[in-house]
């Protein structure tokens, strides 16, 4: 399953500012990063959780997952490049 849950690109995010960029590649690192990361509860986090593990029980897209990943990182203001 882990083909079916890459990103078609990268999404490039620094979590703080003492830490390196990371380069997220799938599902299983954007959900990883908003649950040990992001610790301010919004709708973006909280859709963007949702929809990550909608696409790992297979009943969405990663371009889904990634989309909303985005919107929490630009929220978040951890996005460095999209």
């Amino acid at each position: 399953m882990t083909g079916l849950v890459r990103f078609e690109r990268p999404v490039v995010v620094q979590v703080s500012r003492r830490s390196s960029e990371r380069v997220v590649f799938d599902v299983n690192d954007a959900a990883a990063i908003l649950l040990r990361d992001l610790h301010h509860e919004t709708d973006k986090r909280r859709i963007a959780m949702d929809t990550c593990l909608q696409v790992l029980r297979g009943k969405t897209h990663p371009p889904a997952a990634r989309r909303a990943f985005v919107a929490a990182a630009l929220e978040a203001r951890i996005l460095r490049s999209d």
